[in-house]
């Protein structure tokens, strides 16, 4: 018998739909596309994580925080070539190392300041990256 209840909670068709809106994002973007939504996903994330510690909110500070050290790890760090990318990548590898290690630091001790210092790292490689959106996609 329909009791007139939709089988969906609002919060995981609002999280379904923003899956599926980050999935078709991904799908179509290219290279350089990608790389920039990393960017602002950890940016995101160290925001959502500064919120949650502003609020006491330990569960929301943990995800937000895990979700932002993926990003670098899984993202960012994975997509180097430290074979073919010289000083550079190996530099990137060390500042995303080091980042990993801030984020986690924060989480731990529930400690703002790190997450100043990761977006204070990360914003200029986000801004620069942006920089060269029009020649890296006239390139493709």
């Amino acid at each position: 018998m329909y009791t007139g209840a939709s089988p969906f909670a609002p919060r995981r068709a609002a999280s379904a739909y923003h899956q599926v809106g980050v999935q078709t994002g991904v799908s179509a973007a290219s290279p350089h596309k990608l790389v920039a939504m990393l960017f602002d996903g950890l940016i995101d994330a160290v925001a959502q994580a500064q919120g949650a510690l502003a609020q006491d909110d330990v569960a929301a500070k943990c995800q937000a925080l895990n979700r932002a050290v993926r990003i670098v790890e899984e993202g960012l760090r994975s997509a180097l070539d430290l074979q073919q990318g010289g000083e550079l990548a190996a530099n990137l590898n060390d500042l995303y190392g080091y980042v990993t290690m801030r984020l986690t630091q924060a989480n731990l001790r529930s400690d703002p300041a790190p997450l100043d210092e990761c977006k204070r790292l990360i914003e200029p490689l986000r801004e620069a990256w942006a920089a060269i959106a029009p020649q890296a996609e006239g390139a493709r």
